[in-house]
C-alpha cells in the first residue's frame, strides 16, 4: 500500500518553493514513479501569464527529462498564500499532460495532510484524447 500521506507532505514542501508573485496562489506537487522515486514541482508564474507552468507539469517534465515515464501517483496541494490549504484539482492542461504519460488508473491525491482524497485520472478526465485518437 502506498503511503499517500508521505506524498502529500512532499507536495506541501514543494509548495514552499512556488514562485507566484501575481496570483499568490501557491501549488506544490509530488510525483511518485513505480520505481519509488519522487519528483517534486511547484507553480512558476510569469508576468505574461501564458508562460506560467503548473506544479504538476513541472514534476512530470522533471521526471520525463530524467528518463522516467512509469508513474504511480501524484499529490497536489495548493491555496492562497497565508491561508489554509484547499483542494486544488489540476487544470485541464495538466490533465492532458497526465493523459500523455499516465494510465487511466493513475492516482491523483488532492487535499492536505489532514484530509485528502484519491482519484484516478479517468475520474478527473473522462473521454481522454490520446495518441489512439490520431
Amino acid at each position: 500500500m502506498t503511503d499517500f500521506g508521505f506524498l502529500v507532505r512532499q507536495a506541501q514542501a514543494a509548495r514552499e518553493k512556488s514562485y507566484s508573485p501575481y496570483s499568490h496562489f501557491r501549488v506544490g506537487a509530488a510525483l511518485l514513479t513505480r520505481s519509488g522515486k519522487i519528483y517534486t514541482g511547484c507553480n512558476i508564474e510569469n508576468a505574461a501569464y501564458s508562460a506560467t507552468v503548473c506544479a504538476e507539469r513541472t514534476a512530470i517534465f522533471k521526471a520525463v527529462s530524467e528518463g522516467e515515464s512509469d508513474f504511480e501517483a501524484l499529490a497536489i496541494v495548493g491555496g492562497k498564500e497565508g491561508e489554509p490549504l484547499e483542494t486544488c484539482p489540476p487544470c485541464g492542461v495538466c490533465r492532458q499532460v497526465m493523459a500523455e504519460f499516465c494510465p487511466k488508473d493513475f492516482k491523483i491525491i488532492l487535499g492536505n495532510i489532514n484530509k485528502f482524497e484519491v482519484y484516478t485520472l479517468d475520474m478527473l478526465l473522462p473521454l481522454t484524447f490520446t495518441s489512439e485518437n490520431l
